[in-house]
């Protein structure tokens, strides 16, 4: 009688859970019927609604609570509702929303968005490299915002000081786009923090290589010439050096940094103050 009580308590408790409380590595799944009604809170409270007043406004957010008061299992009013948050350095207040982004997420597309988040904004690295990697046994090492997964777990291991990680994996990345598409296809920001790991490691010599590749393909960066030059200085090449530097801080003063759409929000590791500079 002992054991029949406890399954029934146990088949009590797990007819119970919310039904929109997945597990961890589940997809969230969402019925025809409700994803046409979530399409009309999306078109009522979004696209009619927030998206007609300023992405920081009161009435943006208060538009897609309206929304979520109606279902509170959309995954793109949670990211919509995030976003702005990060935008203004609300990181901790954004993550929470988009963690129930992800939570809800019915086409794994959420959990992408908030690695590159966690990576570019918060800068919580490590939480940041447990997203991409669980991304990347979902769908291989696909692309978010312009850049491969292992772009960006390259990009936090930098941040982390695992530089030989780093080297490894832009290093398998760039002949991955080298082998695919040549060499002018390359991205240069893959370079440029592939030169960074290994001006990191010590490998000055590798890096102005790296370098010099990069700024063939955007001979405008002014980074890729201020680290050039500090490797130039690392080797006794003070003279020379000098008039790289120079070149940088021409470039930099003129606004040609890291164009990514993201970095007028936030600065990108290693990006220059170049206002700062006298």
């Amino acid at each position: 009688m002992k054991i029949d009580y406890l399954l029934l308590l146990l088949l009590f408790l797990a007819s119970c859970a919310p039904k929109d409380s997945p597990k961890s590595n589940e997809r969230f799944v969402v019925s025809a019927a409700d994803k046409v009604l979530q399409d009309s809170i999306i078109s009522e409270h979004l696209e009619n609604g927030a998206w007609q007043h300023g992405l920081y406004s009161k009435e943006w957010q208060s538009e897609i609570d309206k929304g979520l008061e109606k279902d509170s299992t959309i995954a793109y009013l949670w990211q919509q509702k995030a976003m702005p948050l990060f935008k203004q350095g609300k990181y901790e207040l954004g993550m929470r929303y988009l963690d129930k982004a992800v939570k809800f997420d019915t086409n794994n597309e959420w959990q992408e968005y908030r690695a590159f988040m966690k990576c570019i904004f918060s800068k919580t690295y490590k939480d940041a490299i447990l997203d991409f990697e669980a991304c990347k046994v979902k769908s291989g090492n696909s692309y978010v915002m312009d850049h491969s997964y292992d772009f960006y777990i390259a990009l936090s291991k930098i941040m982390l000081n695992e530089y030989t990680e780093a080297e490894q994996l832009l290093t398998n990345e760039i002949a991955r786009q080298l082998k695919a598409q040549g060499e002018e296809w390359i991205h240069h920001l893959d370079l440029f923090y592939l030169g960074i790991a290994k001006y990191e490691l010590g490998k000055y010599n590798e890096a102005i290589e790296v370098f010099e590749r990069a700024i063939k393909l955007d001979p405008n960066f002014s980074e890729l010439y201020y680290y050039k030059a500090e490797c130039m200085a690392h080797l006794g090449e003070r003279e020379e050096g000098k008039k790289v530097l120079a070149e940088a801080r021409r470039l930099g003063k003129e606004g040609s940094s890291v164009s990514e759409d993201n970095s007028i929000y936030e600065r990108y590791p290693y990006q220059i103050r170049w206002e700062l500079w006298e």
